[in-house]
């Protein structure tokens, strides 16, 4: 049967941190050209099956937020209302931020890099004071309100990722939903993922093997009690969504 309700998700596409294979988090990281293709792609691919939205969410960083107007622009709804919040931001990599994946690999183990990268409650090393980033996050005047000084991070497992995205959705997305709004949330690859462990209810081992692909939106059917009558189905072929999912898996190995 079909669900009640449908939610479209799409992780941004590329970014120029991706493009390096750089631990990026909190980090502004512009799109590359690939990502600005992705995201046009993926706004087409909507276009073609026929979505139409009332509201979309997305974070405050702009790799998320072009890769939503590129989409919106596809489907001639530039002017849709979108909300901004740090809460759908990417995991914040700590003192990895900046870090060469393949390098940090190499130097520490691709074990050790697995734990901080796949690992459910292991976050990395904090960032500190002294790190090149620092100053650059904490300071960015769209958090000057929000998160409060005792919320912002300076690491996060996915773990703790989930348990400050977690209220977003439940608070302000799922009333959006049960009003019968059509939602679009364009964000990160880990603030993701935690929206669709709670709603597959998914192990942590399985959340943490799964690899979203840049730039591939795929939906959720719900039904009225909000659980999945068909989930993450890709709007792209089986192969170029395999193909992005490993590459994906493939950042955190020494070259």
């Amino acid at each position: 049967m079909p669900g009640k309700y449908k939610i479209v998700m799409i992780r941004h596409g590329e970014s120029e941190w991706n493009q390096k294979n750089l631990f990026c988090g909190w980090y502004d990281a512009n799109l590359s050209e690939k990502g600005l293709q992705e995201a046009e792609a993926a706004g087409k691919a909507l276009k073609a099956e026929g979505y139409e939205f009332d509201v979309a969410h997305t974070s405050v960083l702009k790799r998320a937020q072009i890769t939503l107007n590129t989409v919106l622009a596809q489907l001639g709804k530039t002017d849709l209302p979108v909300e901004k919040t740090w809460r759908l931001n990417e995991r914040h990599y700590g003192g990895l931020t900046g870090l060469n994946k393949a390098e940090t690999a190499a130097k520490y183990g691709e074990a050790q890099v697995q734990i901080w990268r796949r690992s459910f409650d292991v976050p990395p090393p904090p960032m500190e004071k002294d790190h090149p980033y620092y100053d650059t996050i904490m300071n960015d005047p769209r958090y000057a309100g929000d998160p409060k000084p005792e919320e912002f991070p300076m690491f996060e497992s996915l773990k703790l990722t989930i348990e400050r995205t977690l209220p977003y959705w439940n608070n302000v997305i799922v009333p959006q939903i049960k009003a019968g709004k059509r939602i679009l949330i364009a964000a990160h690859g880990n603030s993701l993922r935690g929206i669709v462990k709670h709603l597959d209810g998914l192990s942590e081992a399985a959340i943490m093997e799964l690899n979203l692909p840049t730039g591939i939106p795929f939906v959720y059917e719900l039904d009225e009690d909000l659980k999945p009558v068909d989930s993450m189905v890709f709007l792209g072929d089986e192969e170029t969504v395999k193909k992005a999912m490993e590459a994906v898996a493939n950042q955190g190995k020494a070259k």
